[in-house]
């Protein structure tokens, strides 16, 4: 089972998620420490109500200075909008998902409604998320887990946002089973082949 840190910037409601399923028994992983680049968020309001510990942290260093303290196997990124660097003890630990199928619609400045909005434009019918490790790149650390999604003709963006996220919230659980499964290292190793 995967110790686990959770980084947020908004709603939490990857955490929530998480919770219900680590509650469920089907995520193998408990999280011990849930910290927001951003203050007064509903995320932090839920960790707490969870029972988790929970704290706002400005920027990399008082993250890293907050994780320091907890026995951490991962962290996942949960809606958090910021480049993060890990301690180097946790550089190739950090998991994120992204809101389409990499390599398609990622990088820098495709976050949220921005990738939505683009498949929209770009006609795609094909939508879905990525799980994968977080490097010092923006979506190019080794993917975990895909999910796709099938897209209608008239999907708006929000429409579109709407079923990834479902999608989301089934890839990320999955995503953290496979890495406590087969280990962190697998992903990096099978990327480099």
């Amino acid at each position: 089972m995967l110790k686990m840190a959770v980084l947020l910037s908004g709603s939490g409601r990857t955490l929530d998620n998480f919770h219900q399923r680590i509650q469920e028994k089907c995520l193998q992983a408990e999280i011990q420490v849930v910290i927001s680049n951003r203050k007064d968020v509903l995320g932090l309001t839920k960790a707490e109500k969870y029972g988790y510990p929970a704290f706002h942290a400005k920027d990399n260093d008082a993250i890293n200075a907050i994780l320091a303290k907890y026995d951490v196997d991962i962290i996942a990124l949960a809606g958090f909008l910021k480049l993060y660097q890990p301690p180097s003890a946790l550089v190739r630990s950090v998991i994120n998902i992204h809101p389409s199928l990499i390599p398609a619609f990622c990088g820098d400045g495709f976050y949220g409604s921005a990738v939505h909005k683009a498949l929209k434009k770009r006609g795609c019918l094909v939508s879905g998320c990525t799980v994968h490790f977080a490097n010092a790149v923006y979506d190019e650390g080794p993917i975990i887990h895909q999910k796709a999604v099938s897209l209608d003709y008239d999907d708006t963006p929000d429409d579109i946002a709407e079923k990834v996220f479902a999608a989301e919230c089934e890839a990320f659980p999955e995503a953290i089973n496979l890495v406590d499964s087969k280990g962190i290292d697998f992903f990096w190793q099978r990327a480099q082949e």
